[in-house]
């Protein structure tokens, strides 16, 4: 249940034109100092893992793998994405919050 909740605020960073999706976008906004953070669809290829993985730690932005790019497209209202970058600070550190604190409800099967 807490994934989500990222996955709804990335909805609303779109909305709000607080986020850039595609390869190329998201690279050019990682050199330009303007990503937050980039999320990074757990499905995506190793080169694209390695490839992103060694930009933002040498641009020193925050990089986190998470959900399938189904989940990822659904969630901003687009089709398949495999990567993400969030370029507001605020929108950042409540996505990153909703993947890293535990549920508040624990769920019994």
């Amino acid at each position: 249940m807490m994934k989500h909740k990222a996955l709804s605020l990335l909805g609303m960073a779109m909305r709000a034109g607080k986020l850039v999706t595609g390869d190329e976008t998201v690279l050019k906004t990682v050199k330009q100092g303007k990503a937050r953070l980039v999320i990074l669809a757990g499905d995506a290829s190793d080169n694209t893992k390695k490839k992103y993985r060694d930009k933002c730690s040498t641009y020193n932005v925050k990089l986190v793998e998470a959900f399938d790019r189904i989940s990822l497209g659904e969630a901003i209202g687009k089709s398949e994405r495999v990567l993400i970058a969030v370029t507001d600070a605020g929108f950042s550190a409540s996505i990153t919050r909703s993947l890293t604190q535990p549920t508040e409800v624990e769920y019994i099967d």
